[in-house]
């Protein structure tokens, strides 16, 4: 496989396939659960947010949805291991894509929160809305382009914004321009080797405040010892300790909560009882 600009191999062929069992086969050889492992904070973060606004029903925008997966782990009750049994089972990967969408929607046991989904992969977020995973989807491109009306109607909507490793890659063009409109309050799982800081700093100007939630937490295997070895050198050279993390073979993220009023450290620290 082909490796990025950040020495990370290149997984982009798994998110334009017209239904997931290529995301879901490819990733389980790599153990990424990280959407697992955010289930409980982002539940904890809509727990959170209905209390302190009396919103029964928020909105949360998921910022590189990719298929909806953390849309479809809260929607359908479901775990990633539940998932990749689904999507790589031999009875599933037999289905045709009608029938495949029809098994998904079947899945679907809650619509509460309403999940939007922002990515640059059509096929991804048409299945996404397809299967019910999704309610609505926004295929742009902020880090290039201003929201458009019907995007911003949207953005204008949204109470909430998560996401589960596309920081680093979308920027703060991206988040400030979501952010300038509803107010959302976020919370982002960063790869170490990323700095969050510029969104941090973007976001301040528009009366936010940031804080990290206490700990790390895995991503993903590295899938070679040439990724491992560039990704070390990322680190290293961003001035980020990869010893007992990283050098160990997985990569790491951090959580980082922002939100426009009130006290973020405050969020952060309720966040932290989630596990």
């Amino acid at each position: 496989m082909p490796f990025d600009s950040t020495g990370k191999i290149s997984f982009d062929h798994i998110y334009t396939a017209p239904d997931p069992r290529p995301f879901f086969g490819t990733l389980r050889r790599v153990a990424y659960h990280i959407p697992q492992l955010a289930k409980p904070y982002f539940a904890k973060l809509i727990e959170e947010y209905r209390a302190e606004r009396g919103v029964a029903r928020p909105t949360v925008l998921d910022v590189g949805c990719s298929y909806g997966v953390n849309a479809a782990l809260r929607r359908c009750d479901a775990t990633m291991d539940d998932l990749y049994a689904h999507y790589t089972g031999p009875d599933v990967r037999a289905l045709d894509h009608a029938a495949l969408v029809e098994a998904d929607r079947n899945r679907v046991r809650s619509d509460n929160p309403r999940f939007y989904g922002l990515d640059n992969s059509a096929p991804a977020l048409e299945y996404a809305l397809s299967a019910g995973f999704l309610d609505e989807a926004l295929h742009a491109d902020f880090e290039r382009d201003d929201p458009d009306e019907t995007q911003q109607k949207l953005l204008d909507d949204v109470d909430l914004v998560i996401s589960t490793g596309c920081v680093g890659y979308v920027t703060e063009k991206t988040l400030s321009r979501i952010a300038r409109g509803a107010r959302p309050w976020m919370a982002h799982f960063v790869l170490r080797m990323f700095s969050y800081e510029p969104v941090a700093a973007s976001l301040a100007e528009l009366g936010y405040e940031t804080a990290g939630v206490e700990g790390v937490f895995k991503q993903r295997r590295f899938a070679s010892a040439e990724e491992q070895t560039q990704i070390l050198d990322t680190l290293n050279a961003a001035g980020v300790d990869p010893a007992g993390l990283e050098s160990d073979g997985w990569l790491y993220a951090r959580l980082y909560v922002s939100r426009p009023e009130g006290s973020a450290a405050e969020l952060a620290a309720t966040l932290e009882t989630s596990q």
